[in-house]
């Protein structure tokens, strides 16, 4: 499916089919899709939790306004923001950019002390917006990579990320949850598949400078 296409055929899924499950490979294009996804510096100051679990999918689903696709959904895939990016967080990455790139130490050493002072002058609230910014971008590629796999999906804010947090244990691994994406198939009864895109004309929304 060309990107274009793919895209129309993308929808938020309202509802999903139940007895369809993500094969491996699928599930494995999206993890290795989120891992790409671009990051700010490529820190990457996010993880991925992925849940399968329909008993944990329904105990999320009460903390998720009772949104059907929670449960309903093949699998779960919530967002999380890591609650430390400080100094050895951001000295682990040069490290593997090092050991990845080969890159001698005082190509690196420069960018990286920058950056280490950058991050420990910001105050905690800004870091954490800034991650969450990140979250989006990893959003977005996951939505894309859904809709030219033909995989559905529906993005969601609507949950009580402390409540998730309780559900799952995520305080003792440092994170915060922020998005939430069912995947899997459409049910076939579910209206919204054929509902045409309401979106504005082009000439709205893009501008163009030659």
């Amino acid at each position: 499916m060309n990107n274009l296409k793919a895209l129309n055929w993308r929808y938020a899924a309202k509802k999903f089919d139940r007895e369809k499950i993500l094969s491996d490979e699928k599930l494995n294009i999206l993890k290795e899709s989120f891992n790409l996804t671009a990051t700010s510096y490529g820190l990457q100051p996010l993880k991925m939790l992925v849940i399968s679990n329909k008993e944990l999918q329904a105990k999320l689903r009460k903390h998720s306004m009772d949104q059907q696709q929670v449960d309903s959904a093949s699998h779960l895939l919530i967002i999380c923001i890591e609650k430390d990016v400080d100094e050895i967080f951001i000295r682990n990455y040069f490290e593997r950019v090092k050991h990845i790139r080969e890159t001698p130490e005082e190509i690196i050493k420069p960018f990286q002390e920058y950056l280490v002072e950058d991050f420990r002058t910001k105050a905690k609230i800004e870091i954490e917006a800034w991650a969450i910014n990140q979250a989006y971008l990893a959003l977005g590629t996951l939505l894309t990579v859904c809709a030219t796999e033909e995989i559905d999906s529906c993005p969601m804010e609507g949950f009580e990320p402390e409540k998730y947090e309780a559900e799952l244990n995520l305080q003792a691994k440092n994170l915060k949850p922020v998005l939430v994406l069912p995947v899997g198939y459409r049910a076939g009864d579910d209206i919204f598949s054929e509902f045409k895109k309401v979106r504005r004309p082009l000439e709205e929304v893009i501008i163009q400078i030659d």
